[in-house]
């Protein structure tokens, strides 16, 4: 991945600066964008906050804006503390895609400014009516480099690329199913957590599309028993670190995408902040822990969500014996600032504290039989992997339709779908149905401690 910088603005923060910029009256606007700096490999800047500078306070044009100072210095003092980046941005009303001679000789002073204000590089940034932006980083009071991918969350996925992109605006995302699609899709980096018998089908559906760099993280290893629903998988990978043995299968097939295997719980720092430098997450977990951490992530680094979940729930029939009572297959898929898995009841305390009591006292949680496949059934090695399949597939494909819109209704109609093979129905449910509880801070990153939990707070030394 050559990509350096990436800017990500969930929905809530772009539709706030988008009203602001474009009030319609033909003249540029403008305002200050606080983003949260993540990243190890390459740099994200995730908007968390507008400070919008008023129309009146402004000399504004067609073509141009100046505006007083005091606003510059209310975006240091808001930033500087927490270790923000400021972006100025501002609007191109008439849809000029790339930065006037104006703009360029503007910046000298501000982007100056903004930098031994906060001690941190700044940004300046566009945008136009239909809300595609272009940006570029300041270092030493010089643009240094371009952004190279804006992208917004939130129902659908919006990403502008800063190749390809002209005065008269960016490139167009491609058409679905298309060897454009694969292209574009190579561009991007996704995280898979769970890679067993619904990650491995998502994981290889996304390797074949063309993803250019996948992480995959789980902490388990391949057992005989895994072998009937895990793809790839081969009686010489039994004892074999899971991720390993997958990103070893994907190589054979896709030497150029770049495969970053982290053989770890989803619940420690690495995986964490592997997982918060991919541009999506895929959540194909069978844990409440594991949705939890990916709730938090969806949240604190402004990644769109896609989580997966099968079920076979099973009841007992009057002679004593077992019955298949449905067979379920569930996709939610979780925006930055919409509502959560938790706020749609995917897992709740009570379940977390289950599984914690399962962990440190399994004495105590004894009578209490674990969720597998088969609900009220131990099975070692159940055939589900055609149940897998429908579900992994059914999460690409919302996968697809966010970034490439292909269907004749909007995709918030689809927040979450639920098919039932038994009953022979699906049921689909809108982000409107769901009440955004804002349990986790928007945008955050890598505060302290990490997610917000307690079990990830850093180690301070003691003098």
């Amino acid at each position: 991945m050559k990509r350096q910088v990436t800017l990500v603005l969930p929905q809530k923060i772009s539709d706030q600066l988008r009203d602001h910029l474009f009030p319609g009256d033909g003249l540029e606007a403008a305002a200050l964008l606080l983003c949260t700096q993540v990243g190890k490999r390459r740099s994200k800047l995730l908007g968390r906050e507008i400070i919008a500078v008023p129309y009146l306070h402004c000399t504004r044009r067609p073509d141009s804006i100046t505006w007083p100072g005091e606003y510059v210095e209310a975006a240091i003092d808001r930033a500087a503390p927490r270790g923000d980046i400021v972006i100025a941005v501002h609007s191109h009303p008439g849809g000029f895609y790339a930065f006037s001679d104006i703009d360029d000789k503007s910046d000298l002073a501000l982007m100056s400014a903004l930098q031994q204000g906060t001690d941190q590089v700044a940004g300046s940034a566009i945008m136009i009516p239909d809300g595609a932006m272009r940006a570029r980083i300041y270092e030493n009071g010089r643009a240094t480099r371009n952004v190279d991918l804006t992208m917004v969350v939130g129902t659908d996925i919006f990403s502008w690329w800063n190749e390809g992109a002209t005065a008269a605006g960016p490139m167009m995302p491609a058409m679905a199913f298309t060897s454009g699609m694969r292209a574009w899709l190579g561009r991007l980096s996704i995280c898979v957590i769970g890679v067993s018998g619904t990650g491995s089908i998502v994981a290889e559906q996304l390797a074949r599309l063309g993803v250019g760099e996948i992480i995959l993280i789980d902490f388990d290893r391949l057992e005989e028993r895994n072998l009937n629903r895990i793809l790839n998988s081969t009686l010489l990978d039994i004892g074999s670190l899971k991720v390993e043995a997958f990103a070893i299968a994907i190589r054979r097939y896709r030497p150029d995408c770049e495969v970053i295997p982290i053989s770890d719980s989803v619940a420690t720092a690495e995986a964490i902040l592997a997982a918060c430098e991919a541009d999506m997450l895929f959540s194909c977990v069978d844990t409440a822990e594991g949705r939890h951490i990916a709730d938090r992530l969806s949240a604190y680094f402004a990644m769109p969500l896609f989580d997966v979940g099968v079920a076979i729930p099973t009841r007992e029939t009057p002679t004593g014996e077992r019955r298949i009572a449905e067979v379920y297959g569930r996709v939610d898929y979780v925006f930055p600032g919409g509502s959560s898995l938790m706020d749609r009841g995917v897992y709740d305390a009570a379940l977390l504290e289950s599984e914690y009591l399962a962990r440190v006292a399994p004495d105590a949680h004894a009578q209490k039989i674990k969720d597998g496949y088969l609900r009220g059934m131990a099975e070692e090695a159940p055939g589900v992997i055609t149940l897998n399949m429908r579900a992994a597939s059914a999460c690409v494909i919302e996968f697809i339709a966010r970034l490439f819109p292909f269907r004749d209704f909007p995709n918030e109609a689809r927040a979450r779908s639920i098919f039932m093979l038994a009953e022979g129905d699906e049921d689909t449910f809108a982000e409107s149905q769901f009440a955004a509880g804002n349990r986790f801070p928007l945008a955050a990153g890598e505060t302290d401690p990490l997610l917000g939990l307690p079990a990830l707070a850093r180690r301070r030394r003691v003098a």
